[in-house]
């Protein structure tokens, strides 16, 4: 799609008047925050989940700011209707500094390739860990040089492994390891709680499967019955490989619970909480 407009504090604005000031200190350094929220037919999913997550990443980092969730989805509606009822992306954006700056523009999406719901995806590992893990802050240099790398390596992304040799999450996604019906993730006060993320676990929880939270060393990862990630892009992708060591196939508990989130999307209308 050709998307002709955005939002700036509110105001439907043309897209040629999107600009970024040079000489703006914030914009250099990355003191913002942002989110991806999935449009599907006009309906942005979980979007109350993405405006607190908004919130909690701007406290965090200590951007004051004038908005508040009701303006945000207010804003967030009034440029869904300019675009149409159509299938993109958006995403938010919150800007910190002597007047924090809110943004809202429209992106297309990237489908993973179908192949990978199927197969699986490759990995590979970066040592780093991010210094806010629960804000999804603009301060993205680490991340983006891991995912470069396994772009060119021929993988679907870069898992982190932090100082004490664990996996935390990917560049752009969470992990699990899955051992029968328990789904094994890192200790969420070392990760980004993506906001798919919640909402596999609802369904999971509904539908039988046990959470354990503890550290995943890249030994726990192979000797699981299998591995996956979850991301708004990408909704549930199996892994296949880790620094090119194969994982087991996805097991028949990986492919119910695949299932049945896709059954959820379909009928939860956007809502999760």
């Amino acid at each position: 799609m050709d998307f002709k407009y955005f939002s700036k504090n509110g105001k439907i604005l043309p897209i040629e008047e999107a600009v970024v000031p040079l000489s703006s200190i914030e914009y250099q350094y990355g003191f913002g925050v942002y989110e991806n929220v999935r449009v599907n037919d006009g309906i942005p999913y979980f979007l109350k989940d993405h405006v607190e997550r908004l919130m909690e990443s701007a406290r965090i980092i200590g951007i004051k700011h004038r908005f508040d969730d009701a303006f945000i989805k207010k804003s967030v509606a009034d440029l869904i209707k300019k675009n149409g009822a159509e299938t993109y992306n958006l995403k938010i954006l919150l800007i910190g500094g002597k007047e924090p700056v809110l943004y809202i523009l429209s992106l297309n999406p990237l489908f993973p390739d179908k192949k990978f719901y199927k197969e699986g995806a490759d990995f590979i590992t970066c040592e780093y860990e991010r210094p806010f893990p629960h804000a999804k802050t603009l301060n993205m240099l680490q991340s983006y040089l891991a995912y470069k790398s396994a772009k060119e390596a021929g993988c679907y992304d870069a898992l982190l492994i932090n100082s004490k040799g664990c996996i935390t999450e990917g560049t752009r996604c969470n992990f699990f390891c899955i051992k029968g019906q328990t789904l094994i993730s890192p200790p969420e006060e070392e990760i980004l709680l993506g906001v798919m993320r919640k909402a596999v676990l609802k369904v999971a929880k509904e539908n039988g499967f046990l959470l354990e939270e503890h550290e995943v060393r890249f030994s726990d990862a192979i000797e699981s019955d299998g591995a996956f990630i979850t991301s708004t892009s990408s909704k549930i992708i199996p892994v296949r490989s880790i620094d090119k060591h194969s994982l087991p196939p996805p097991p028949d508990s990986l492919r119910a619970l695949m299932r049945d989130f896709d059954k959820f999307l379909a009928t939860c209308k956007g809502v999760l909480t």
